[in-house]
């Protein structure tokens, strides 16, 4: 019986040989790859057990292709960055992607041993909780009324084979809610693929999408054939480059497509998904996306609500995450005062479930008493929001009563006044405030009213 399979991603044919010596000699299978076409071809002759993926690659970089396997694949399998040249903020980027732990070169052999080891064992566990646990798991989580009908929806949906575009906040579940739909549909027991629209480049996105072919036969797969009669989940559609666009349109609109170095037409059959941030169709045009493309996109249109539209749902929420976490990674069990859970509900939560899956997941790994109390909340949204952050993202209740009433104050005129045209005049009718009195309050609040109506 062969030992877990592992896939070594790097540039540097000396160290891809070094590694796959070391580890063959530990009773590994070992295969390996020089850059990112490499590594999505032996990912699709088979699914590897663990990745050790080198960041500083000349083609696409080990952070691109953390990001676009991250989206697209759900096989468990850990993801271990290697690189010379490391940094905290690379580091914190490639756990923040979901890498399970970041090695540097020239990397110690007894230390990278057992983190491969650590490795294995963590996806082997993720994998038979996923196996236990995953058909329960998937339908979206709440029992407010904004869910009833987000999943009466999908449930209604999800037979059909028009292209569903899904809009909402990043970090909102779009990519969830998608499998969701493949999973209740006709095209189960068919692939999924997810494209990341960022991960595509214009020089090769034809290759990558078509799939090419040499003189004595099929040399690459491609996306679009890859996925056949299964589901296409395409993430972020205005990352799209123009000329993929384009390319896209024309398959869409043809509904077949040639490999590069091919003449056989091969029929695109697969069901087309689609995520794009609120607004998408006010900004389709001749100066942003195109309006063809998105009438392909949009036959049906599904919403993903903010967090902050559905808190009631939030210590429901926090149960099932404490829960799934549990299980995939053997960690203590914790659970969430009454005073934790009401101050999340009222926290605004701007990177929506994603925020708060992160959330319980860092408090899990920190350890502690088995209830998890307000203090400790407090300290994880220790915080300060970004300058330029809507209003309805901004922590309120984390700040002194007289603050939290400036910020509320400054964001509703700065609002208002934008509604007026900047016309203080105009303002102060609209709030009821005498215009002296206003002026001073607009300067006291640092609200420039003379620069407005230019912006």
């Amino acid at each position: 019986m062969s030992g877990p399979h592992i896939l070594v991603v790097d540039d540097e044919a000396d160290i891809r040989g070094l590694l796959k010596e070391i580890l063959s000699e530990e009773g590994y299978e070992v295969d390996v790859a020089a850059n990112a076409v490499q590594a999505r071809a032996s990912r699709a002759r088979q699914s590897p057990d663990l990745v050790l993926l080198d960041i500083w690659m000349p083609d696409v970089d080990g952070i691109s292709l953390l990001r676009e396997w991250s989206a697209s694949t759900t096989d468990g399998c850990p993801v271990v960055m290697m690189s010379g040249h490391g940094t905290v903020e690379t580091a914190v980027e490639a756990t923040r992607l979901g890498a399970f732990d970041f090695v540097e070169k020239p990397l110690s052999l007894a230390k990278l041993l057992r983190t491969v080891e650590r490795a294995l064992d963590a996806g082997k566990r993720r994998r038979q909780s996923g196996k236990l646990f995953a058909p329960q798991l998937l339908a979206p989580v709440g029992k407010s009324k904004i869910m009833q009908q987000l999943r009466a929806e999908l449930q209604q949906i999800a037979a059909n084979p028009s292209s569903v575009l899904l809009v909402g906040e990043p970090g909102s579940g779009r990519e969830a809610f998608a499998r969701y739909l493949h999973e209740r549909g006709p095209r189960a027991a068919s692939p999924f693929v997810t494209l990341v629209a960022s991960s595509l480049r214009e020089e090769d996105a034809e290759s990558r999408l078509f799939g090419r072919e040499a003189s004595g036969g099929r040399e690459r797969t491609g996306i679009l054939e890859e996925v056949a009669d299964g589901t296409l989940f395409i993430h972020e559609i205005e990352d799209l480059p123009p000329a993929v666009q384009r390319l896209l349109v024309g398959v869409l609109e043809a509904g077949r497509f040639t490999r590069l170095g091919g003449s056989e037409q091969i029929e695109f059959r697969a069901r087309v998904l689609s995520s794009a941030q609120p607004g998408i169709e006010n900004r389709a045009g001749p100066d942003g996306f195109r309006r063809d493309l998105l009438a392909h996109l949009n036959m049906l249109i599904v919403r993903a609500p903010p967090l902050r539209d559905y808190a009631e749902d939030v210590p429901e929420l926090l149960r099932h995450y404490v829960d799934r976490v549990v299980d995939a990674e053997g960690l203590p069990f914790r659970r969430f005062s009454v005073a934790a859970q009401n101050r999340l509900r009222n926290y605004p939560w701007p990177d929506n479930v994603r925020e708060l899956k992160n959330l319980v997941h860092r408090l899990l790994i920190q350890k502690g008493s088995e209830e998890i109390r307000l203090e400790e909340i407090e300290r994880e949204l220790a915080v300060q929001a970004p300058p330029g952050e809507p209003l309805v993202k901004q922590d309120l209740l984390a700040l002194p009563l007289r603050e939290a009433r400036e910020q509320f104050e400054r964001a509703y005129l700065q609002q208002q006044l934008l509604l007026c045209n900047g016309k203080v005049g105009q303002l102060a009718k609209r709030v009821g405030m005498e215009r002296t009195h206003l002026y001073r309050k607009l300067r006291s609040l640092g609200v420039d009213f003379r620069n407005i109506s230019e912006d």
